[in-house]
C-alpha cells in the first residue's frame, strides 16, 4: 500500500500596506522651521497631487489648520501630515526629502509610481 505525500499549499500574504508618503529627517526639520514662522501656527502640512503641468500632475504642499474628513493623518515626530484619499493613490510609497545644493534648494519627491516626468521636472504622469 503506497502512501501519497501531501504538500501543503504555500500562500503568500499580501504586502503590508505602505504609508502613502514618508519624509526624511531633513524634510521634517525644514517643514518645522518654516511652520514656526507662521502666525497662527498651522496644525500640519498637506501634501497632495493636483492636475496640471506638462505631464498631467503636480505635487502640492501647503499648511493646514485642520484635516479634512477623508484625510489620512500621518505623524512624523510631532509633525502632522495630511493626505487626501485621491492623492494617497498617486503618492503610495513616495519619499519627500529637502535638499540644498549650489544651484537650488527645495523639496524633492521620489515617487516609485511615476512613469515619466516633464523636462523641467515639475510635473509627472503615472
Amino acid at each position: 500500500m503506497s502512501t501519497a505525500t501531501v504538500t501543503p499549499e504555500v500562500v503568500t500574504a499580501p504586502p503590508a500596506s505602505t504609508t502613502p508618503v514618508t519624509l526624511t529627517d531633513a524634510a521634517i526639520a525644514k517643514v518645522k522651521e518654516i511652520m514656526s514662522t507662521q502666525d497662527p501656527l498651522p496644525a500640519g502640512l498637506r501634501i497632495g497631487v493636483v492636475g496640471g503641468g506638462c505631464s498631467g500632475f503636480q505635487y502640492s504642499m501647503s499648511f493646514e489648520n485642520q484635516s479634512g474628513m477623508m484625510d489620512k493623518v500621518l505623524r512624523f515626530e510631532d509633525l502632522k501630515v495630511f493626505v487626501d484619499a485621491t492623492s494617497a493613490m498617486y503618492l503610495n510609497g513616495c519619499k519627500v526629502d529637502y535638499v540644498e545644493t549650489l544651484e537650488a534648494a527645495g523639496f524633492k519627491f521620489e515617487n516609485p509610481t511615476v512613469k515619466s516626468t516633464c523636462g523641467c521636472g515639475s510635473s509627472f504622469s503615472v
